[in-house]
């Protein structure tokens, strides 16, 4: 027979890898310099922009 799945476990367990997900991305970013961090927001930026160029106009009611 399986072990009986504890849910509260397995929801501390997700929200653990999130937080240090999160953690992880923080000290990434703020571990840089002015101008490093001025360049990772302008890529940002640009793969915002290509990502939204490639979205297709929905059609006006004329």
């Amino acid at each position: 027979m399986t072990e009986p799945v504890n849910l509260n476990r397995v929801r501390k367990e997700r929200a653990k890898a999130e937080a240090k997900r999160r953690a992880d991305a923080n000290a990434a970013f703020h571990g840089l310099t002015k101008a490093q961090k001025q360049a990772a927001r302008a890529e940002a930026a640009r793969a915002a922009e290509r990502h939204a160029a490639g979205r297709r106009e929905s059609p006006q009611d004329e």
